[in-house]
This record gives C-alpha cells, sequence and structure tokens, in this order.
C-alpha cells in the first residue's frame, strides 16, 4: 500500500513498457508454446473470439485479423471483470526487428470506442523506474478500475479509450511482463528500444500514418520526453508522427529540486496536514532557513523569472567541501519519519490520507507489499496471465528493482529540461504538464521552479504566474456509482505560453487520473484538440446529454502555485 514506511523504499513512481513485431524464431516458437499451453487450459467460454464475447454479438473487431489474433483479448473473460471490457489485444513484441531478439516489451492495447475519433494513438507509460504501466490502466485511465480498498473491478466511465485509442506499455525492458536481460544506461537507449518496439506494433495494426501522442507520470517525465524527442529526430511521420505529449508530476530535474527544496514551504502550507508540535516545526524553519533552501525559491521562482538556476553543485545546502550538509539533505526524510509517527498511514503520493491501510489489488509498493491473508497481486495470478496472452514464467510486480531497468541503478542522462523537453514543445506547439497539489513524492513548487529554469519557444520560464482557472465540467458520466464518482468545477489553475501550458490541479496527489478523473479527461480532451480551453465550461465532448454548466463568473485559479513569499505561507 502506499503508506510512509512503505512508500520511502521507492518514491517515485510508476513505468510501462512495449515490444515490437520481426520477432525472430525462437521468440515466436516461444510465443507459440506458450499459446498452446493457453489454448489447452482455458474453458470454452474464455477461449471465444472477442467480437462474439458479449451477451449480444459485436461487429468484428476492428483491428482483428490473421497477424493480430494471437494477441486478441476475450472481453468477457478477464478474470473478475464481470462485464465485456470490448475489444483489445495484449502481448509480448520485441524491441526491435532483429533476428534472433530476445528482449520484448509487454502491452494492452485498446482500440477508441469514439466514433469522432480520427486516426490518432496515444501511448500511456507509467515511471519508478522499474514500475507497470498497468497501474495506470487498473486504477487511472483504464477501461475497468480496481481500486485500491474497493471490492471488485468496475466500468470506468472516464477511460482514455472513450476519446482516442490508447496502449499501456511496460517498459524498458525489466520491468513488469517485459522480458530480457536490461541493458539500458540512458534515456537515449530507453528511446531506442522503445523506438524499435514502436515500430514492430505499428506494422502489426496498421498505424501507419497515426499522429501520436504520448503520456505518462512520475519517472515518466524521463522517459516520454526523451521518447518524444527520438521519435521526433527520427523524422519519419509515417511511424512517428508525435503530435503533443501529456506529463503528470513528472521527473523533470534533479531530485533535490522537486523534493528537498519545497519541504518546508509544503509543511507550511498544508500545515493541517502535518500537525507537528511547536519544537519540531520551529526546527524545520530553522534548517530551512540554515540551508537557504526557501530564499533560493523566492529569488528564482518569479514569473517571469530573472535568470538561469546556478549549476546544482551551487545549489543551497552545500558544506564549504562540496557536500551536502546533514541537516539539509535529511530535512525531506526528516519530515517524512515524523509525519508517520503522527499518522501511521501516512502517503507521500496523497498526504490527506489516514488509516486504515487499504488492500491494493498491486501489490503496491513492490518491494515491502502489504498483502492480506488469501490475497493475491491481480497481474500475477495464473488466469490472468492467460487472459492476457502475458508470460507464465514471469513473476509480476507492480515495481521492481531485481535486477533493475538501468545498468547499476543509475539513469545517466540529464533531466529532459536540458534539452529533451523544449525540443519537443518547440516542435509540437502541444505539451502538457500537470501536478497534484496533494502530491509530497515530488512538489509543485519543485517542478515550477524547474519549468521557470528552462528556456523553450526562445524566452526562459513562463512570463505570467500559472493563475487562470481549470474548470472542470459537471458530467452525467459519474452520476451512476460513487465507484466512478468525480470533481467539477473550478479545480485548479493554469497558465498556456510558447505552446507548454502547466496545471496545477487541487485534491489530487501523485495520480492526477486516479485521485481527479475527471480533472484528467478534460486535459486529454485539450492536448487531443477535442476542446480550445480550459477555463471555459464546454461539457466534455462525450457526455450525450450534458448537465447545465455553471454561469457563474469563474474567478482565479484555486490550486496553490508559485508558493514563493511570506503571504502564500
Amino acid at each position: 500500500m502506499r503508506t510512509a514506511t512503505l512508500v520511502l523504499a521507492g518514491l517515485l513512481s510508476l513505468v510501462h513498457v512495449g515490444a515490437g513485431v520481426g520477432a525472430g524464431r525462437r521468440h515466436r516458437e516461444a510465443l507459440q508454446r506458450q499459446e498452446q499451453i493457453r489454448r489447452r487450459q482455458l474453458d470454452a467460454k474464455t477461449r471465444e473470439p472477442p467480437y462474439e464475447s458479449s451477451g449480444r454479438r459485436q461487429s468484428r473487431g476492428r483491428f482483428l485479423n490473421e497477424n493480430t489474433m494471437q494477441f486478441a483479448v476475450n472481453g468477457s473473460g478477464i478474470p473478475d471483470v464481470d462485464f465485456d471490457v470490448g475489444e483489445s489485444y495484449a502481448g509480448s513484441l520485441p524491441i526491435s526487428a532483429e533476428p534472433g531478439e530476445e528482449s520484448s516489451l509487454f502491452f494492452w492495447f485498446f482500440p477508441t470506442t469514439n466514433q469522432d475519433s480520427g486516426k490518432d494513438i496515444l501511448i500511456w507509460l507509467n515511471g519508478g523506474p522499474g514500475c507497470s504501466s498497468l497501474e495506470g490502466l487498473l486504477q487511472e485511465n483504464g477501461p475497468f478500475l480496481w481500486q485500491y480498498g474497493t471490492y471488485r473491478p468496475v466500468q470506468n466511465p472516464w477511460s482514455w479509450h472513450t476519446l482516442t485509442n490508447v496502449i499501456w506499455i511496460e517498459q524498458p525492458v525489466g520491468t513488469g511482463f517485459s522480458r530480457g536481460r536490461p541493458t539500458a544506461q540512458n534515456e537515449e537507449d530507453v528511446a531506442r528500444q522503445f523506438n524499435g518496439f514502436w515500430r514492430n506494433f505499428v506494422d502489426l495494426f496498421g498505424l501507419h500514418g497515426y499522429k501520436v501522442y504520448i503520456s505518462g507520470e512520475s519517472y515518466a517525465g524521463m522517459y516520454c520526453s526523451y521518447i518524444a524527442s527520438a521519435m521526433l529526430d527520427a523524422n519519419d511521420t509515417n511511424y512517428y508522427d508525435v503530435t503533443g505529449l501529456m506529463m503528470y508530476d513528472p521527473s523533470i530535474t534533479y531530485d533535490l529540486v522537486q523534493e528537498v527544496l519545497p519541504t518546508a514551504q509544503f509543511v507550511e502550507y498544508w500545515g493541517g496536514l502535518f500537525p507537528f508540535n511547536d519544537t519540531f516545526r520551529q526546527s524545520i524553519r530553522d534548517r530551512d532557513k540554515k540551508c537557504g533552501f526557501s530564499a533560493f525559491i523566492e529569488k528564482h521562482l518569479v514569473f517571469p523569472p530573472k535568470e538561469n538556476l546556478p549549476p546544482p553543485r551551487m545549489f543551497p545546502g552545500r558544506l564549504t567541501n562540496g557536500s551536502y550538509a546533514p541537516e539539509c539533505a535529511d530535512l525531506f526524510g526528516d519530515v517524512l519519519d515524523a509525519a508517520g509517527v503522527l499518522n501511521p498511514c501516512f502517503d507521500v503520493y496523497q498526504i490527506a490520507t489516514t488509516c486504515p491501510v487499504l488492500w491494493d489489488v498491486l501489490g503496491f509498493p513492490g518491494s515491502d507489499p502489504y498483502i492480506p491473508h488469501g490475497a493475491k497481486v491481480y497481474f500475477n495470478r495464473t488466469d490472468v496471465k492467460m487472459a492476457l496472452h502475458a508470460p507464465l514464467d514471469v513473476a509480476w510486480e507492480v515495481c521492481t528493482d531485481d535486477p533493475p531497468v538501468f545498468v547499476n541503478w543509475t539513469d545517466t542522462s540529464p533531466p529532459p529540461t536540458q534539452h529533451a523537453l523544449p525540443r519537443v514543445i518547440d516542435a509540437t506547439q502541444n505539451v502538457l504538464i500537470a501536478h497534484g497539489a496533494l502530491d509530497m513524492v515530488l512538489m509543485a513548487n519543485g517542478t515550477l521552479l524547474a519549468l521557470q529554469n528552462m528556456t523553450w519557444g526562445g524566452r526562459l520560464g513562463f512570463q505570467t504566474r500559472p493563475d487562470r482557472p481549470f474548470y472542470v465540467p459537471r458530467s452525467w458520466l459519474s452520476g451512476d456509482s460513487l465507484a466512478t464518482s468525480a470533481g467539477a468545477g473550478v479545480f485548479g489553475s493554469f497558465v498556456t505560453e510558447r505552446g507548454l501550458t502547466y496545471v496545477g490541479v487541487a485534491l489530487a496527489g501523485h495520480m492526477i487520473p486516479q485521485y481527479a478523473p475527471a480533472a484528467a479527461y478534460r486535459q486529454l480532451e485539450y492536448l487531443l484538440g477535442r476542446v480550445d480551453c480550459l477555463n471555459c465550461t464546454v461539457p466534455f465532448t462525450t457526455d450525450g446529454q450534458p448537465p447545465p454548466q455553471s454561469l457563474d463568473p469563474l474567478g482565479a485559479g484555486t490550486a496553490p502555485q508559485g508558493w514563493s513569499d511570506d503571504s502564500l505561507i
């Protein structure tokens, strides 16, 4: 579960995988052997083709043919899911077309149900590094949801496949059901392997010429930025027509900037959720002042920015010999420890969480999961693996570091703000970064500080403060079940300049599509060009009979943004 004591083992979040088509003889034979085992064990219902899987006979799958049949998932044969999830395809594809390629990525692809969608597809990646994108599918933006603490899966009215074709990919090699020996040393290696998989996937499903949108969260801020940049560098729109990028609470700079520097300001702003005694609270303030963290933020987190940040070796909190003073480097961890004493179920991913600990069918976090007696991790069940054409001999974990997905546990690439992310912004003019206000894994002030130190469109940072109201329409979509209810109204703040949009999302933790699904849905509509504003009250494009929208003035945005002066602390 997402408690403080369990989360400290692996703070950055979740990942995703991919693979390719020209498998090589040994790879194909291995898949054929697994398929033979599967067919002998599945019952008649599970063997029904996906286009005959519901009570009413459906039309033939849009992407079903002789080549894709082996990947077709029976929409009504998914264990514990008592409804038809529709057409989908899952399985493994290699990371290159080279004969004998043994490394592969695992995917689950859902064609869109939206009649108005054109030739476009969205890639979803979680982070980690080493965490599975199936987490995103099952608990964030997939066709069915099994949230932690809930009894069984439910249909998701906020599924992103109701807007566009979506593929959830477990990557890099070593993540989830992906196969092979991890060899990546940096993001360039990750992007090269991913794009090899992507060519194979496009060839298999005939997606040539499709517009490609890339989205992800947490450490996928690294993945998404570099993969999108590499796709653009390929200059091949037949396979890599990158049209937009959207990232949630992303890793885009040094951990010190997004985790440590904003700690004291974050604790002050959310004081009611950190009910420390006076002496400990004062010690946080004293250490912050001595280390110079808030002063550093107040100098640099301004709109427009006055200057670039100094190089990391000159960040505050260092001793004269260049190492970090312990009272500075340990401030973030000491606050988490103290919060965990007051609230044993403190959740660094969403700081408003309290006890009890809720069972998570994903077994999160992977390094030290809370698994009640008799419970099983969903994607590690044999029946689930068989239904998804997943390798039966892989012990699936939501997050893994054994072996690490990067050689020696180290990603040697610089932060994407230095080159990859500006490259994507300038090329697409369609990048959105959103950050949950209740996330302490990566804090909003750190993300804004990183953006104010990034040059794109010929200028440094945002010129104006992100204070325009981000509006989420009310909808009939969530009216049937409390299990899929979602908030509406003015739900945060945003700014858009030179092709980049930043959105601060109120009442959301690290995984915005999980905590604020309607907000994420609206952001995806904006990314896809289905709506042209984030502060207008037009209904969702998928609402058949939209409820009346607010005619009242929206006022200013509501998510805390840029806590860089005393009046906001």
